[in-house]
């Protein structure tokens, strides 16, 4: 899982500047006490350097952990909530829905609707690459309504069917095995 990687990265980095972290969680470390000046531009520096980012605006750590809450609801959970996606994610980040999406779009230049859309669709492409399961199957686990429903939207976002999808790598995968 990429975000408790990700966790045990910044608790890692903290920790080489002897710093203690109370928690992580969603984007958010929380420390104890005041980090000087010299600590704050460490701190971005090697996470930097971790592949990360210091995020110092309120609109910008909103976001990141808008987007965290839909990739574990879309990749790391069997299950996805209802069709009321807004409900789910007001739930988890305690705050109305209307305002996370108007600081969503406003950073992001997106819609939540269209990020969860593309992770679907990502997780879509993954579960016919590994073949475990068949389309009705895949339509239910992510909460499409129908598998007509989810054909149309995977066709309108990558430009192919899933089942051209699935031959094409399929034929791709046996001519490399071939070379």
């Amino acid at each position: 899982m990429v975000s408790l990687r990700c966790k045990l990265m910044v608790k890692e980095e903290l920790k080489k500047l002897g710093l203690h972290c109370q928690s992580i969680d969603l984007g958010m470390a929380e420390i104890p006490g005041v980090i000087s000046r010299w600590q704050h531009e460490q701190i971005r520096i090697n996470l930097l350097c971790s592949g990360l980012e210091l995020l110092e605006d309120k609109k910008s750590i909103l976001t990141e952990r808008i987007k965290n809450v839909i990739v574990d609801m879309v990749h790391h959970s069997d299950i996805m909530p209802g069709n009321n996606y807004s409900d789910y994610i007001s739930k988890k980040l305690h705050h109305d829905y209307t305002y996370l999406s108007n600081i969503f779009s406003e950073v992001k230049g997106t819609t939540i609707q269209q990020y969860i859309i593309s992770h679907k669709i990502e997780k879509v492409k993954e579960l016919l690459f590994y073949g475990e399961l068949n389309l009705t199957e895949i339509s239910y686990r992510l909460n499409y309504s129908s598998v007509a429903h989810l054909s149309n939207q995977f066709k309108k976002v990558t430009g192919v069917s899933p089942s051209y999808f699935k031959h094409f790598k399929k034929n791709r995968i046996h001519n490399l095995e071939n070379v």
